[in-house]
C-alpha cells in the first residue's frame, strides 16, 4: 500500500474489470481500475454502443415487419366462362327478311353471349323453312306466312307457335313510274294497272312468305299473271330487288329488306303503301321433340324466350331508327 495524495491509504490492484447488478431492474453500474482503465472504458462503451444499435436497427425491422399490413387482395376480373349447354347448336330456318334487314345479325350475337348457344342460321323461303320444320329439320323456324303455318301447328310438326312481330309489304319500282302506282292506295288496283300496261314485274316465284304475299294479291285482283312483263327471280328478297333495279321492274317486298339495302336501289323507290291487306306478320315456333327426337328443343326454347323478353321486344322496336328514321319491325309478342 501507498499514502495517496488525500492522505488515504490507496490499494495498489492489478488492472481488473468488474461489475455489479443492482437489484429490481435498477441501473447496471461498470467499474474499471488500473493504469489502461480510462482507454479500456472508452472501448467497452464503443462496443456497447455498436450492440446497442444493432439490437435497435434489427427491432425496428422485425416490428415493421410484423405491422406491415397484408398486400391486398386482387380481384378477380377475369369474365366469367360462357355457359355450356349439352347441345350448343340451334339449326334456325328463317325467312330470307329477318336475314337481309340484318335483324338477326343484331340479335343473335346478344343470344349467343348470353346464353352459350351457337345459332346456325339456314335463311330460304318461307315455304322452304316450313319444309325444313315439317321433316324435323331445323329445330326453330321464324316465318311470316300465318295460313302456311297454321298447316304445321294442326299437324303437330311444330309447338310454342308465338306471335313476333310484323312489318308491312310496299310495292317498289321505278322511280318514273310507268304504271302510275302513285296515284293508287289499293294493292289490287296497283296490280291491274301494271297488267294493264304490261310493265315489268319481277316475282320472286320461290315459294316464300313474300312470294305466297303476291300471289294471294293476285287472286284477289282477279288476274293471273302472265307473259313477257311477268318474271321469276326464284332468288331471296335481295335479290330479288336487285334484278328489279337492273331491270327497272316493279316487285313486292318487305319494307325492312328494301330499306336496309335501298342505297344500292338507287332506280327504285316505294311505289305503293299501307294498304292494310300488306301487313306481314312474323311468328316463332319449336319443331316437334316428340315427332323428331334429334330436335334441340332446349335450345329452340331459349330461342324462343330470348326473342319475346321484354328488352329485346324493346330493341326489335328500335331496330332500324337512328339509320332509317323509322323501325323495321313493330314487336307484337305479349
Amino acid at each position: 500500500m501507498r499514502t495517496g495524495l488525500m492522505g488515504y491509504e490507496e490499494t495498489r490492484h492489478p488492472p481488473v474489470f468488474g461489475k455489479e447488478f443492482l437489484s429490481h431492474g435498477e441501473t447496471m453500474c461498470f467499474f474499471l481500475a488500473g493504469a489502461d482503465g480510462g482507454s479500456m472504458f472508452k472501448k467497452f462503451l464503443s462496443l456497447l454502443l455498436v450492440l446497442l444499435l444493432s439490437l435497435s436497427i434489427v427491432g425496428c425491422t422485425s416490428e415493421v415487419a410484423e405491422e406491415a399490413p397484408p398486400e391486398p387482395a386482387v380481384e378477380d376480373t377475369a369474365p366469367e366462362p360462357a355457359l355450356s349447354p349439352e347441345t350448343p347448336e340451334i339449326i334456325l330456318a328463317t325467312t330470307t327478311s329477318t336475314q337481309d334487314s340484318g335483324l338477326l345479325d343484331a340479335l343473335i350475337p346478344i343470344f349467343e353471349e348470353e346464353t352459350g348457344y351457337m345459332v346456325k342460321t339456314i335463311a330460304v323461303g318461307t315455304g322452304a323453312a316450313l319444309a325444313m320444320g315439317e321433316n324435323g329439320e331445323a329445330d326453330v323456324l321464324m316465318t311470316h306466312a300465318p295460313a302456311s303455318e297454321q298447316v304445321l301447328v294442326d299437324a303437330g310438326n311444330v309447338i310454342d307457335y308465338t306471335l313476333l312481330m310484323h312489318n308491312d309489304f310496299v310495292f317498289v319500282g321505278p322511280t318514273d313510274d310507268p304504271a302510275g302506282l302513285t296515284d293508287i292506295a289499293e294493292a289490287s288496283a296497283g296490280l291491274a294497272a301494271i297488267q294493264d300496261t304490261q310493265s315489268l314485274f319481277i316475282s320472286r316465284g320461290d315459294d316464300s312468305g313474300t312470294h305466297k304475299m303476291e300471289l294471294s294479291l293476285w287472286m284477289d285482283a282477279g288476274i293471273e299473271p302472265s307473259g313477257a312483263w311477268y318474271q321469276e327471280s326464284g332468288s331471296g328478297m335481295g335479290d330479288t330487288l336487285n334484278i328489279a333495279a337492273e331491270k327497272n321492274g316493279y316487285t313486292l317486298t318487305d319494307r325492312a329488306t328494301y330499306l336496309n339495302l335501298q342505297n344500292n336501289l338507287t332506280t327504285l323507290a316505294i311505289l305503293l303503301e299501307k294498304d292494310p291487306v300488306l301487313n306481314n306478320i312474323y311468328h316463332v315456333m319449336a319443331v316437334n321433340p316428340a315427332q323428331f327426337e334429334k330436335v334441340n328443343y332446349e335450345g329452340a326454347s331459349a330461342w324462343i324466350a330470348f326473342l319475346v323478353r321484354d328488352d329485346i321486344q324493346d330493341f326489335i322496336g328500335e331496330f332500324g331508327v337512328e339509320e332509317f328514321g323509322q323501325p323495321l319491325f313493330f314487336p307484337d309478342a305479349e
